[in-house]
């Protein structure tokens, strides 16, 4: 499954530049204005079953409290690039040696409703990486088997009114944890890439 999952990235090689893949439906709703860098990490746990490892927003956060997201953020000016903010993000957010991470290409950019092009950066995580969620931005870690991911009877459409505007949307729900949004956006992005939609 890895093996099929690698042939679909971007390599590390040629990391994407330019708008994100939703750019002309984020350009419907934000307009023009300058898009932030950031990055997240889609880690899959290394085992027979490999699992991607995701978190849960507090409650108190400003942003997105409450919701499921890849462990990552807002790229800062030390970071030479989108693996480095990834790395970095990983390490505060859940405890993330990143030397049990093997990073292994990229997704499309993907730019979100609060203002962000993000560049994801899919890595492989040891198998036996001890992650501690950092209590003031992460309530909770959890893993989803990439199995589940690429059921297709996992893949929920739907349609969600924001601004005026109908957006289709996706999500998936495991173990009741709800993953949706721009998350769920970048999975479908992934499952795209390896012909699984």
């Amino acid at each position: 499954m890895i093996d099929e999952l690698v042939k679909a990235l971007l390599p590390l090689s040629a990391p994407p530049t330019g708008p994100g893949w939703n750019h002309a439906d984020m350009s419907r709703l934000l307009g023009s204005s300058r898009r932030l860098p950031a990055a997240v990490l889609v880690g899959f746990r290394e085992g027979v079953q490999p699992r991607l490892v995701l978190t849960v927003r507090t409650d108190s956060l400003q942003a997105h409290a409450g919701q499921v997201a890849f462990p990552g953020g807002r790229s800062d000016p030390d970071d030479g690039d989108a693996l480095a903010t990834a790395l970095r993000e990983s390490e505060e957010e859940i405890g993330l040696d990143r030397t049990l991470v093997t990073p292994l290409g990229y997704l499309d950019r993907f730019e979100t409703i609060s203002g962000f092009c993000v560049t994801p950066v899919v890595a492989k995580i040891a198998a036996g990486a001890q992650l501690y969620p950092a209590p003031d931005e992460v309530a909770e870690v959890f893993e989803v088997p990439l199995a589940f991911l690429l059921e297709p009877a996992n893949l929920r459409r739907y349609t969600m009114e924001f601004r005026g505007h109908q957006r289709p949307m996706v999500e998936f729900i495991h173990g009741g944890h709800r993953i949706w949004g721009a998350t769920a956006a970048m999975l479908y992005n992934l499952l795209q890439r390896m012909g699984r939609t």
